[in-house]
C-alpha cells in the first residue's frame, strides 16, 4: 500500500507511515513541492499512475474523486485545527484499521472521533 501526503498535512506524518513501512511520500518531495497543482497530485504519475492513496484535508479532493474518482483512493482528514502530537496518535490509534478498510474501499474519512466509509 502507498501512500501521498498532500501539502496541508506536516512532513512529520509521511515519516511516520515511512518508518511503519508504507511507501509513502509526501508533495514537498515533488518536484514542484508544495506547489503542485491538485491535477498533477491526481494523475500525472503520481496518485492514478502509482497507485497512491492520497491524505488530504483538501475537499477539492473529494470533488474530483467523486466525480471523475481521481485520485486512485482518498483518504480525508476532518479533524479541522490539530496539532501534529494529536494527528500522530490519531493515525497511530487508527491506521490499522484504515488500511484493511482500504483493501476494499476506495475513500474513507477520518476526524477525532470516528472512520468513516464512504461508498
Amino acid at each position: 500500500m502507498k501512500f501521498l501526503v498532500d501539502a496541508q498535512l506536516p512532513v512529520r506524518l509521511a515519516r511516520f507511515l515511512k518508518t511503519s513501512g508504507y511507501d509513502t511520500i509526501h508533495t514537498r518531495d515533488l518536484p514542484r513541492e508544495n506547489a503542485t497543482p491538485d491535477n498533477e497530485i491526481n494523475t500525472v504519475s503520481i496518485s492514478i499512475q502509482q497507485n497512491r492513496i492520497l491524505i488530504t484535508k483538501d475537499v477539492d479532493f473529494v470533488n474530483s474523486f467523486l466525480t471523475v474518482q481521481e485520485p486512485y483512493k482518498l483518504l480525508l482528514i476532518t479533524t479541522g485545527n490539530i496539532n501534529n502530537s494529536e494527528l500522530e496518535s490519531l493515525f497511530i490509534a487508527n491506521f490499522q484499521s484504515v488500511v484493511e478498510l482500504f483493501k476494499q474501499h476506495s475513500y474513507i474519512e477520518i476526524n477525532r472521533d470516528t472512520i468513516i466509509v464512504h461508498q
